[in-house]
């Protein structure tokens, strides 16, 4: 009997997003391919440390082995790492108990054809075109900032996972955000007062939010294993449609924090965030000092037709 995918979380990570290869990036753009396929085959044996998505797949997994959600989460390593170099990234993977058993090795070539083939849910990568493909296919994705905290307590459980968003170009699409910048915040704050009642159109991480919901639905507020915040440059008057789409969409938000130009990063810091997903790499940048952090990229205008 084939394993089905359906009905189940499906969480793509990269061998970058997943472990701290820094050293081992910066000798294949210092170098070039072959060296680092060198290197990694002669280090194989040498564990990895984790990288910044560590901590939110392990939990991920975790939600396993709460009763009634067996297996309801799946991740797949999907790098474009080689065969013959991965034996690394699977020893890493055995060490730190990682139950992720089926991987997509695609040496060097694009992930995108294969990210739909494997029903992905969410994409976390720190290579910008995996990313922007998997964005331009409507599948919910981040650019993983390697570049801020590096020490991931690997030993510490996480009871709760904690996942923050921001609103325009994430959760829901940039339609307001171009009016902001192309015409400006007095002009912004009166098409959302214009337009309270209209919900905001749908965004690359709206479907990931629904299925977070979907999942929390089971469990009573404090005792859910996922909690949801949105943190947003937004602030009064353009709150009320914020509020009103995700009541349209019937999906939860745990808490919301309308910043109004405040920076984010000591919200994200006093949330405790496992991940922060923004659009703007002056946010994430930030964050990334804190918190892990994931940019998401627009969409290409060439595919946005294809969606609407």
């Amino acid at each position: 009997m084939s394993y089905d995918l359906e009905n189940r979380l499906v969480v793509g990570v990269s061998s970058r997003a997943l472990f701290d290869l820094s050293d081992e990036n910066e000798i294949f753009e210092n170098n070039g391919v072959e060296a680092y396929c060198r290197y990694q085959v002669e280090h194989e044996d040498e564990i990895l440390k984790p990288g910044p998505g560590f901590p939110l797949v392990q939990a991920l997994l975790n939600l396993n082995h709460l009763p009634g959600r067996e297996n309801c989460v799946e991740v797949i390593i999907m790098s474009r790492n080689s065969p013959d170099t991965s034996l690394r990234v699977f020893n890493a993977i055995k060490h730190y108990g990682l139950q992720i058993t089926r991987a997509v090795l695609a040496s060097g070539a694009s992930l995108a054809p294969y990210l739909e083939a494997f029903k992905t849910d969410l994409f976390l990568s720190a290579y910008e075109d995996d990313v922007q493909s998997a964005i331009d296919s409507n599948i919910a994705a981040g650019i993983i900032c390697t570049d801020g905290i590096h020490t991931y307590d690997c030993e510490h459980q996480i009871k709760q996972i904690r996942i923050a968003f921001d609103g325009d170009a994430v959760l829901f699409s940039d339609e307001s955000e171009r009016i902001f910048k192309e015409q400006g915040l007095e002009a912004f704050e009166e098409n959302e007062r214009k337009n309270a009642d209209s919900p905001l159109q749908a965004g690359p991480f709206a479907r990931f939010l629904k299925i977070l919901s979907e999942l929390q639905g089971a469990y009573a507020v404090e005792e859910a294993p996922i909690r949801t915040a949105l943190v947003t440059s937004r602030c009064a008057p353009a709150h009320e449609r914020v509020i009103r789409t995700l009541r349209a969409w019937n999906v939860r938000i745990d808490e919301a924090f309308f910043l109004g130009g405040i920076q984010k990063t000591d919200v994200l810091k006093a949330f405790g965030a496992h991940i922060f997903f923004d659009d703007q790499a002056v946010h994430t940048k930030g964050a990334s000092e804190v918190v892990p952090a994931a940019r998401v990229p627009y969409k290409n205008k060439e595919s946005w037709d294809d969606s609407s």
